[in-house]
């Protein structure tokens, strides 16, 4: 997958994604947002803000930027705000959150929310969130991650071969993503149906903001070679292990 597939699968998906993404896994986005304490002019960044779904579990004390690829997508929020008034929305911009275009340590958190299948290299949209973000903030991710079960692991094997067409990865593998972004979550919450779809809690640490994002990045591309080198990864034969990180 590629930005041009992604931007062209959300060209499709942006007049019917809220009738098929909206309320069905509206659980977590809802439990994601509470991850942030929502302190009175804290400044969140929301990855992949699609439709603008998210908005109204914000506090309207704090302030919300959104950024995604999709002008499509951007239009639809930009029609919900004007419907809802969501006033703590400050921003909403078209910009890859592989290379976000904020300065170091500018906001009080970050969240991703059905966006690491999506992009295109995850551990560099990890990497930037943590940037941007200032110590001991909150980088949250929700996402669906492949099945341990081996019947539902083999419909994810087959979809996966048409991810440039559905615009995400069907068998996007937890260990895997853990493996590339450098560091530990600190806990997994199972969300939405029977916990298929998860959501990760991560921490700015002082290294990461004092410029340890190049050695998370070296980590993270010395962790994706080993994958590469044992052919463990999304597409192998064996049932995939459990997480190696808490599940609360």
């Amino acid at each position: 997958m590629d930005l041009t597939s992604v931007r062209k699968s959300y060209r499709f998906y942006a007049p019917i994604y809220d009738f098929i993404f909206g309320r069905i896994v509206n659980e977590g986005r809802r439990k994601a947002v509470a991850c942030f304490p929502q302190q009175p002019g804290d400044r969140i960044l929301e990855i992949g803000v699609g439709t603008g779904l998210s908005l109204g579990y914000y506090s309207e004390e704090i302030e919300v930027v959104g950024i995604d690829v999709s002008p499509e997508m951007l239009r639809r929020a930009e029609q919900r705000i004007s419907q809802h008034r969501h006033r703590h929305l400050r921003k909403l911009l078209e910009m890859d959150a592989e290379k976000l275009e904020f300065p170091d340590n500018s906001f009080h958190g970050a969240v991703a929310m059905y966006v690491a299948s999506v992009v295109p290299n995850p551990e560099a949209m990890m990497r930037e969130m943590f940037r941007v973000c200032r110590p001991g903030s909150p980088v949250v991710v929700l996402n669906h991650f492949a099945s341990n079960r081996r019947s539902l692991q083999k419909m994810e094997r087959y979809f996966a071969r048409f991810s440039s067409r559905l615009g995400f990865k069907p068998d996007f593998c937890l260990n895997n993503f853990v493996e590339v972004t450098g560091r530990e979550p600190q806990a997994i919450h199972p969300v939405n149906f029977g916990g298929y779809w998860k959501l990760l809690e991560f921490r700015v640490d002082e290294e990461a903001a004092a410029g340890g994002a190049k050695a998370i990045d070296a980590a993270a591309h010395a962790a994706a070679a080993a994958i590469a080198a044992t052919g463990e990864g999304t597409n192998g034969d064996q049932e995939s292990p459990p997480p190696r990180v808490r599940v609360v």
